[in-house]
């Protein structure tokens, strides 16, 4: 059993009952351009169906940079089904179609600042209205998250109970060739007290565990505990740099990307420490296994 429950605009709860849990974490899908490898794509997604794994897909799910007045657009990065003069609502309804077999998986939609940026200057909100029409024909119940916020895992199997928290944002600024997104990670640490962190927007892949030491107190008993957060970044389907050739992305210096989403592993497990039975979750995150 698992669900997923709205409790705040930015706050959704995931319920659960099996000890091994898996969530496939994606972002920067930019599906509407034709740089998105939507072959990878597709292969992601029909793998979570495969594997019933649930979908949160944390922003920029959408390009949408080719409308009116956007200094940004380039008439080559309009596929051929959405070159209308109703640009945005042709997006709308090839995403809702594209996007159906899929619907039952995917659970939680963020926005990205492509999103955002055209909900403040196109006045149209393009998550909403994709959420809203693909729950409306496919009976799903697809969450409108936010820009940043909070998933709370809930394991609960007779009388193990076990609380997870994971902060979700979906980025700002600029990945360093050399830093990787490691600095933003960091930052993420001191900001936010979560058990796992994740973010897009940068377009890299990687994931890293880090410990810190804290004073658990319980019954007037201090102990001396450590706790871990797990962070992640997940990497985007948009190849930018195809053969190296040219373009925007060619010409800032920057590198291969590596594509795709990864997948949250969260364990639930019991074991004695200093003689008591406690409940421990261990978390992990991977690459999909097609690449």
């Amino acid at each position: 059993m698992i669900e997923f429950e709205r409790i705040s605009r930015n706050i959704t709860r995931v319920r659960f009952d099996k000890p091994d849990f898996k969530m496939a974490v994606l972002s920067d899908l930019h599906w509407d351009n034709p740089k998105c490898n939507r072959d990878l794509l597709k292969a992601h997604l029909d793998y979570c169906v495969e594997h019933d794994i649930p979908v949160f897909l944390n922003g920029d799910v959408f390009c949408l940079m080719q409308g009116k007045g956007d200094k940004r657009g380039n008439k080559s990065d309009v596929r051929p089904e959405h070159s209308f003069n109703n640009y945005f609502d042709s997006i709308v309804k090839t995403a809702v179609e594209w996007f159906t077999p899929y619907a039952h998986i995917i659970k939680l939609i963020g926005y990205g600042n492509h999103e955002t940026s055209v909900l403040r200057h196109q006045e149209t909100d393009i998550i909403s209205r994709v959420v809203d029409i693909l729950n409306y024909k496919c009976n799903s119940n697809i969450i409108a998250g936010g820009y940043g916020g909070w998933i709370w895992f809930t394991y609960n199997n007779q009388e193990v109970k076990k609380s997870i928290r994971m902060k979700y944002f979906h980025g700002s600024g600029g990945g360093g060739a050399v830093t990787k997104g490691a600095i933003n990670l960091t930052r993420a640490l001191t900001m936010y007290q979560a058990d796992i962190f994740t973010m897009g927007h940068i377009h890299e892949n990687a994931s890293r565990t880090d410990a810190k030491e804290v004073l658990h107190t319980e019954g007037n008993v201090p102990e001396v505990r450590h706790s871990y957060i797990h962070s992640m970044i997940t990497g985007t389907y948009k190849d930018e740099y195809v053969d190296g050739y040219g373009g925007w992305h060619i010409e800032r210096g920057a590198p291969v990307k590596i594509l795709g989403g990864r997948i949250l592993n969260i364990n639930i497990s019991r074991k004695k420490i200093n003689k008591i039975k406690k409940t421990i979750a261990h978390v992990d995150s991977c690459q999909f296994p097609i690449i």
